[in-house]
């Protein structure tokens, strides 16, 4: 996939929108984990529920950060210690994200279309990274979501009210 600066900056203006008003709903579902079921999990397969919640607010981090250095390193880091309930992965996810954001509205379109590999299992321009960003979050953010009724908690509105925000 190749694109021109003007492209790259026209996508990226366009996915960064996007991006910041899906972080509403993200916030609401992270924020409806109850604070006693940090540990719940449907199945021994799947994350525990403040594990996903941090996957999903630190892997947006992880991208952010690779798209405006240009290069993706180190891979997501682990939950640390200190955020142990789904308040402190929100209180960490709107100190560390803004500024994120900020720094990636801030790339050229030359740097936006620069291709930049991931892991060794593709490379693609840093724009498009920032579409996989926004699509890996709602992906989790529904897993997530899934988990909540099971919790004793309830889904709430998303892109419209749910069964339980009616």
């Amino acid at each position: 996939m190749s694109m021109t600066a003007e492209q790259a900056k026209i996508v990226a203006d366009y996915t960064l929108t996007d991006y910041e008003h899906e972080r509403a709903p993200t916030k609401r579902v992270i924020g409806a984990v109850p604070g006693d079921q940090a540990s719940y999990s449907p199945s021994a397969k799947c994350m525990k529920s403040l594990d996903l919640a941090w996957h999903i607010a630190s892997s947006e981090l992880f991208f952010l950060n690779g798209v405006c250095s240009g290069q993706f390193g180190g891979g997501e880091p682990k939950r640390p210690d200190h955020i142990a309930s789904a308040q402190d992965v929100l209180a960490w996810y709107d100190e560390n994200l803004p500024p994120a954001i900020a720094r990636a509205r801030g790339l050229s379109g030359e740097q936006l279309a620069k291709a930049i590999d991931f892991f060794g299992i593709m490379q693609l321009p840093g724009v498009a990274y920032l579409t996989l960003m926004v699509k890996h979050s709602a992906h989790h953010r529904g897993q997530l979501s899934a988990y909540l009724r099971p919790m004793g908690a309830k889904v709430p509105s998303i892109y419209g009210p749910s069964g339980d925000s009616q």
